[in-house]
């Protein structure tokens, strides 16, 4: 598996240097915009809206519009003394207690793996001492040109860090909660603690599968079945092309120069036979 990163964890005098993996990845299936009739690809064009014309990647920047239409356009030298740091660090800030945290805060999650063998030492240290500790390193990283606040926890002998949203990322949610006025009798309370009851078990996902994609793949392989295959042209470098060429002429050389002896020899025959 290809690591997204590499840097180190810093923690207290220690330094562990580590690798970045993503944790997850996403199954779901990808569908391109074609043309029903044909099944060509639909491709666009990076059109400007105010010259009309197609513009190339080099030519594209970066733009903020604000409230009132204007258009705020950024150059490089514009990012380059943002605080954003440019070290691949992962500062441990503080350690909380994990039922503090609520999962809405929680994004992306990455295994991290030590990153060769002096890290190791310090690697299973930190490991071991979240293990069991029901607390949560909260850090601070930068990933891909974005700041975040994180979570480092041992998950199977692994260390994870779990990116988080900052606060004024979360909505409100008073909005979705229902009048205050509802009247629920205790009866019906109890009933649905009880339906919960039931329903209570050990969480494990993996009696569960995702019936939509297992479906639509099927219709995709059952459709795929009635297409031909594409055509593969086989790709010739020069020098085979060469090679290709010589042998072809020694071919017909060969050939050309066969041809007179076997006229030789029929009119020889012919003549003893006279």
């Amino acid at each position: 598996m290809q690591a997204i990163w590499k840097g180190a964890i810093s923690f207290g005098m220690v330094t562990i240097p580590i690798k970045v993996y993503s944790a997850t990845e996403e199954k779901d299936i990808s569908f391109r915009q074609v043309h029903v009739a044909d099944g060509g690809r639909i491709r666009y064009k990076r059109v400007c809206s105010e010259c009309g014309k197609e513009i190339p990647y080099a030519d594209i920047g970066k733009g903020y519009e604000l409230a009132d239409g204007r258009m705020v356009v950024l150059e490089a030298e514009d990012f380059a003394d943002l605080p954003l740091s440019t070290k691949k660090v992962i500062d441990v800030l503080e350690f909380v207690p994990a039922d503090q945290v609520d999962p809405l805060y929680l994004g992306k999650s990455y295994y991290l793996a030590a990153d060769g063998g002096p890290g190791a030492k310090p690697y299973v240290l930190l490991r071991d001492a979240l293990t069991g500790s029901e607390l949560y390193a909260l850090v601070k990283v930068a990933l891909r040109s974005r700041e975040s606040l994180g979570l480092l926890r041992s998950v199977d002998d692994v260390l994870v860090l779990q990116v988080m949203l900052w606060p004024d990322e979360i909505r409100d949610a008073a909005f979705a909660a229902p009048e205050e006025d509802v009247d629920v009798r205790p009866q019906e309370k109890a009933m649905a603690e009880s339906y919960i009851d039931t329903l209570r078990a050990d969480f494990d996902p993996t009696q569960y599968t995702d019936a939509y994609r297992e479906a639509l793949e099927q219709v995709v392989e059952a459709k795929a079945g009635g297409l031909p295959l594409p055509e593969v042209e086989e790709e010739v470098t020069e020098g085979a092309q060469v090679a290709q060429k010589a042998t072809a002429k020694k071919a017909a050389a060969k050939k050309t120069t066969k041809a007179p002896a076997k006229t030789t020899a029929k009119k020889a025959t012919t003549r003893k036979s006279a």
